[in-house]
């Protein structure tokens, strides 16, 4: 039976069947079982979160819904009736939309070009644009998606661009949606801008699918949650039933801590030194300005602010990856300045370590294996060579190592490195990056998109960086991250440095308020009016 026979055989189907039935799916990749025996049934109408350590099989599960895979085997379900979905093109006609973590967006074209774009809807494209920009405005003011349709998609930040993928799968007729990991790359405003976007998809019938790792935006948007593990689907929850504590658990097959545990710092000397750094832009466009500040040994700094305030150039900078335009920055023994820029090669050997912020563009090569991924910018290291060229054994000894002391799933150093999930190729780069004992250590979000097992493991592995006397310069978006680890916060706003203060006195009002470069001394006035002891 074809999918269009399927879908169409759907409306004379009881409302009481489940708007998905997933039964007894099994999915293998090579030595790896990404899903076992897995079944899961969603309520139409319904925010359904499934939640599960990274490489626990549910980005897996629904690349299977949505056709990118297609399961060894099992059955599934839509609207009641079984549906056979060899490609995305069955899921679209089956009524399935999905959004990726990593947006599937041509930055140069419009909103309106990326929505219609393969679905252009009529032979001469003239009339399938007018159609097109009619419909989407339709659906910008059904579901409270109102966007600009002639906006460039590379200029509109990160929420609106999400925005746009979520239009372009209702224009394709999506009523069940997909959305995978959606809040890794948002900030806070724009995490509840998108849970008023699935709360009002639901309230227009639409079923959603919620894959994240983050059981506090599970616990506040979603009616029901399954949990996986190690591929299989190990418990099914009304939100309302459960706990943090017991998805977390149920997670991982043991009690989390959800705080960071570690001591008071013992701060020595300053290992990394800022002053007056300045950058301006191809395009002329002040993206630092004045920026000052150390950073000593035995101490972790955190630098809070919205994504996109100078957060990447600043890190950029300090790697060794951008020059500056004015001030000075100076790594142990190493300076960088205007006249005197600097290179990755460099920073490293002044005892630098650098987890960037995108694993995916900075971090590692897709298609290179994870040995190779292992050493990348260390390849010269004489323990990876042998005379001239590499050593092929030891490489991959030293990626064995790494993976069993890093908890990197599967341990396979031949794998490629896009078949490990988010998480586990995040463990692999702060493997690497910490396999040489940096005397520095600069972190770009080191738990984006990351489960909370390996959350606790990697607060773990900086918290014992900074003990054993480690300089570390902690970039995150996470305000619970930033407060958890740092013993000082500083805080960026429009490329500045806006205020600091120790990490115990800061709470999420505070530094939100900072962060909208708001002054701290007002901040603590207006809480002492207010008998806030802030």
């Amino acid at each position: 039976m074809s999918i269009a026979e399927d879908t169409a055989d759907t409306r004379s189907v009881p409302s009481s069947s489940p708007a998905i039935e997933l039964i007894g799916i099994e999915k293998r990749f090579g030595p790896v079982q990404a899903n076992r025996d897995v079944s899961l049934s969603v309520t139409p109408g319904t925010i359904h979160g499934i939640v599960g350590e990274n490489g626990a099989g549910k980005s897996t599960l629904m690349s299977i819904l949505y056709g990118f895979y297609e399961a060894d085997s099992g059955e599934i379900r839509i609207d009641g009736r079984r549906v056979t979905i060899r490609n995305a093109k069955d899921a679209i006609r089956a009524g399935i939309g999905m959004v990726h973590q990593h947006f599937m967006l041509v930055p140069p074209f419009t909103v309106l070009e990326n929505v219609m774009l393969g679905a252009e809807g009529a032979p001469l494209l003239a009339a399938g644009i007018g159609a097109a920009r009619a419909e989407l405005l339709r659906l910008g003011r059904e579901y409270g998606l109102e966007i600009d349709p002639d906006a460039i998609v590379g200029e509109l930040p990160v929420g609106l661009q999400q925005r746009v993928e979520i239009l372009k799968a209702l224009y394709r007729g999506a009523r069940i949606l997909i959305l995978d990991e959606p809040t890794g790359v948002l900030t806070p405003q724009e995490t509840d801008q998108l849970f008023e976007i699935l709360r009002e998809l639901k309230r227009e019938g639409v079923t959603v699918i919620l894959i994240t790792h983050k059981l506090r935006e599970i616990l506040a948007v979603t009616d029901t949650v399954s949990v996986m593990r190690r591929g299989e689907m190990v418990a099914h929850r009304p939100t309302a039933e459960t706990s943090r504590g017991e998805l977390a658990e149920l997670m991982v097959g043991r009690k989390v801590l959800f705080r960071v545990d570690k001591g008071p710092a013992s701060p020595g000397a300053p290992l990394l030194s800022v002053a007056g750094l300045g950058v301006v832009d191809s395009a002329g466009v002040t993206r630092l300005h004045d920026v000052s500040f150390t950073v000593r040994a035995g101490e972790i700094v955190g630098l809070a602010g919205v994504s996109g305030n100078g957060q990447s150039e600043l890190l950029e900078v300090l790697a060794g990856l951008r020059a500056p335009t004015t001030g000075t920055v100076r790594l142990g023994d190493l300076e960088i300045a205007p006249d005197r820029p600097s290179n990755g090669a460099a920073v490293r050997a002044a005892g630098v370590g650098h987890v960037p912020e995108d694993r995916h563009a900075m971090g590692m090569v897709m298609d290179f294996d994870a040995k190779e991924s292992a050493i990348l910018g260390h390849h010269t290291d004489d323990r990876y060579n042998a005379g001239v060229l590499t050593d092929p054994g030891a490489i991959e000894e030293a990626c064995r190592a790494k993976m069993e002391g890093f908890d990197v799933r599967p341990p396979d150093p031949s794998l490629k490195s896009s078949l490990f999930s988010g998480g586990n190729q995040q463990k692999l780069v702060l493997a690497r990056e910490l396999d040489g004992d940096p005397k520095i250590l600069l972190v770009g979000q080191p738990t984006r998109g990351v489960d909370i097992g390996a959350i606790e493991f990697i607060h773990r592995q900086l918290v014992a960086m900074r003990d054993a006397g480690a300089a570390i310069l902690l970039v995150s978006v996470e305000l619970d991250e930033i407060m958890g680890l740092s013993d000082r916060i500083l805080v960026m706003c429009g490329g500045a440095l806006v205020g600091e203060l120790p990490a115990d006195e800061a709470d999420d009002r505070t530094l939100g308020l900072m962060m909208a470069n708001v002054p701290l001394s007002e901040i603590r006035a207006q809480g002492r009016t207010q008998g806030d002891p802030a």
